[in-house]
């Protein structure tokens, strides 16, 4: 399989060389990285030549390396159901760079691209209809980003006042939180606050 996959591997970066930077057979998997700039090029390429024939784009997702100049990685999973074999394509990308782009080729790429934008904050440079396809109108932030905080930056509850929904700034008031890290599930000989059946139980055989 590694052999089928190497010789593939080979074949698109002959072929394809002004878009293909390097590639790799790893757990059993072809990984090409390519530029961004050539990424519709590639993807019509893939689907189109007969040795390839990767028909199918399977999904669109990147990766956060916050660390890293060129912040994210955009990845492409395309399938070929003709030759049965997988590629994933992976295009790096600096956090103010643009991509173009492939729902021009494969139309699915529609709605993959917007959930990236959503939460990545990545942008598809001539995609039809860009906008958020996950969170809620006027979301603040991009969820899947290394620095997003885990509280978010709004709550949303229900007011009974107003009678409806309200969105507000999240308030944390880390002095009247309570953390009670005590587990019975880890052997300690103690009883846990409120326990009121505790103390009858450790008299029991």
């Amino acid at each position: 399989m590694d052999d089928a996959l190497s010789e593939l591997g080979q074949y698109v970066a002959a072929r394809r060389s002004d878009s293909v930077i390097g590639w790799d057979v790893a757990h059993g998997e072809l990984n090409v990285t390519a530029a961004p700039s050539a990424i519709v090029a590639l993807a019509e390429f893939l689907r189109a030549d007969a040795t390839c024939r990767f028909s199918t784009l399977v999904d669109i997702t990147a990766v956060d390396y916050p660390e890293r100049e060129a912040r994210f990685d955009v990845v492409y999973h395309f399938l070929s159901m003709y030759q049965n074999q997988r590629i994933r394509v992976k295009c790096a990308l600096r956090e103010d760079q643009m991509i173009p782009s492939i729902a021009s080729v494969h139309p699915s790429a529609n709605w993959f691209e917007r959930e990236v934008f959503d939460m990545f904050g990545i942008i598809f440079s001539g995609h039809p209809d860009l906008r958020r396809i996950l969170t809620d109108y006027g979301f603040r932030g991009h969820p899947l980003r290394k620095d997003f905080p885990t509280t978010g930056y709004t709550e949303v509850r229900y007011s009974e006042t107003e009678k409806r929904v309200v969105y507000e700034p999240v308030k944390l008031t880390q002095e009247y939180r309570l953390f009670d890290f005590m587990s019975p599930w880890e052997g300690a000989d103690y009883i846990l606050p409120g326990d009121s059946k505790a103390a009858g139980a450790k008299g029991r055989p």
